[in-house]
């Protein structure tokens, strides 16, 4: 199920770059291999590229980096460390490129059920963009938790210390 307005652009660096500037922290966005199902939630639009995987993440990776208002915590599925050349052919030559297309980010792994639960529950509220591969390779897809590009964990924390100073005077 693809949740897609009527006149919305279906080449998937159009649609990415139009709602990129849209986006912001809780917003995710996901490069998916080809068995990743169709989610229900009203939140989650999803598109196919015709395009290879790497070069999504590549393109997407990018898109994200030349975004000043967002940045993202990547995740893997941890499966994919564990998933056999032997068992699928080409996951080895995968993880080298994926690598290098994810430009030196450490991205967390997260067993996939984990990961799919936190999409469950961001698309409650807020959007999801899922871009879909013809890659056929088990626990390959890549998740783009967008936060705020101008704003960092740190920062918060002490705003939130000084709110609460603020409440105990």
């Amino acid at each position: 199920m693809s949740n897609i307005a009527p006149n919305t652009p279906l080449n998937w660096e159009d649609r990415l770059h139009t709602l990129l500037p849209l986006y912001g922290h809780r917003n995710w966005i996901v490069v998916a291999d080809a068995a990743y199902p169709a989610q229900t939630s009203a939140g989650i639009e999803t598109i196919v590229a015709e395009a290879e995987q790497v070069d999504v993440v590549r393109a997407v990776v990018k898109a994200i980096a030349a975004a000043t208002h967002v940045r993202a915590n990547v995740y893997l599925d941890r499966e994919i460390d564990f998933v056999s050349n032997s068992d699928a052919p080409g996951i080895d030559d995968y993880r080298q490129k994926l690598d290098a297309a994810l430009c030196g980010s450490q991205p967390s792994k997260l067993p996939h059920e984990q990961i799919i639960a936190k999409l469950d529950q961001a698309g409650k509220a807020f959007c999801i963009l899922i871009i879909k591969t013809a890659l056929a390779i088990p626990y390959t897809s890549v998740f783009f938790e967008l936060d705020c590009g101008y704003w960092n964990v740190e920062a918060e924390q002490r705003l939130r210390q000084a709110l609460a100073a603020a409440e105990q005077k």
